[in-house]
């Protein structure tokens, strides 16, 4: 998997869905969490997109088990995290909501297995 590029167009979407927030959303969120919201999965979404960007200059496009894993965690933890925060911001079902700790939970396993990885040393 080319988890380089991955992780620029994931950037990419990120940025994106940022200035969306700011220029077309800052006036239709009537409630100001949904605003904070939106901007906690920008954040959480660009934070880790660099973070797999990293990991994969670090490796120099080899992959090792646990490199792969903890990507695979994030992208996964992006998703549901960072997607159901986007859902709900735009008015998604309220059962969006139990998902994002869901993701939360996959970013945190991302970090555990590259802390115990051997890409770490």
């Amino acid at each position: 998997m080319n988890f380089l590029k991955i992780a620029a167009i994931s950037a990419a979407i990120a940025i994106a869905l940022g200035a969306f927030g700011a220029h077309a959303l800052n006036d239709k969120l009537v409630a100001d969490d949904m605003l904070e919201a939106w901007k906690t999965a920008v954040l959480y979404h660009l934070v880790h997109s660099v973070a797999l960007f990293s990991l994969s200059i670090r490796s120099g496009g080899v992959e090792t088990r646990q490199s792969s894993l903890a990507a695979w965690f994030w992208l996964g933890g992006v998703f549901l995290f960072s997607g159901s925060l986007y859902g709900l911001a735009l008015g998604g079902p309220s059962i969006l909501g139990p998902i994002t700790p869901l993701g939360g939970l996959s970013l945190i396993a991302g970090w555990i297995v590259l802390a115990f990885s051997s890409a770490s040393k």
